[in-house]
Parts: structure tokens; C-alpha cells; sequence
């Protein structure tokens, strides 16, 4: 397992920017992929952006050209870049890490409110 701790979140007007982080408890070597989810109240969980071991990247239809996913594997992070935000973006973002054999890991998400 590992341990995921979500940081960044909080109240911007629409349009702003918010830069969210999620540091993990061990190496990015051992992790397959981490990715961002959101939740809104009331909706299901979906998956905003995911980048793999390699660097490889993928985004939900609804946030290309604005989000950004990287890593820093030199401090187990994992950062979601989020620009010209939208009310619609109003949710609780969680951090996943894929592990191997199947496993993942969620950290314990942080709120991200988008006022109009």
C-alpha cells in the first residue's frame, strides 16, 4: 500500500487557477500510474487525468487544454494543474495510485469550489 496526502485545494473565482498536489509515501518507480478523480455532490466519481510510470498522460474530455497533469519523482509527487476553472469543476478531487498486482491506493481528497 501506500500513503497519498492531497493538498492545494480551496475557493477560487471562475476562471482562476489552482494548483493541486498529492504526495505518495514511496517511490513513483513502484507505482504503475496516480491519477486525479472528482467527486461532486450527488455524481459519481470520474477520473479528470491520469499519467502513468513512463510519463505517459490522459485527460477527461472536459478538462483538455485547461488541466494539467505532471509528476516529480524526485518527491513522490504528483501535481494537477487546473486553469481557466469553471463552476462545473466544483468537486472533491482524490488522489489514486495503481499499484502492481492490482492494488490502489486514495488519498483522502480535498475540495476544490469554483464560484461564478
Amino acid at each position: 500500500q501506500v500513503q497519498l496526502v492531497e493538498s492545494g485545494g480551496g475557493l477560487v473565482q471562475a476562471g482562476g487557477s489552482l494548483r493541486l498536489s498529492c504526495a505518495a509515501s514511496r517511490s513513483m518507480f513502484s507505482i504503475n500510474a496516480m491519477g486525479w478523480y472528482r467527486q461532486a455532490p450527488g455524481k459519481e466519481r470520474e477520473l479528470v487525468a491520469s499519467i502513468t510510470r513512463g510519463g505517459s498522460t490522459n485527460y477527461a474530455d472536459s478538462v483538455k487544454g485547461r488541466f494539467s497533469i505532471s509528476k516529480d519523482n524526485a518527491k513522490n509527487t504528483v501535481y494537477l494543474q487546473m486553469n481557466s476553472l469553471k463552476p462545473d469543476d466544483t468537486a472533491v478531487y482524490f488522489c489514486k495510485a495503481d499499484l502492481p498486482f492490482g492494488q490502489n491506493s486514495w488519498g483522502q481528497g480535498t475540495q476544490v469550489t469554483v464560484s461564478s
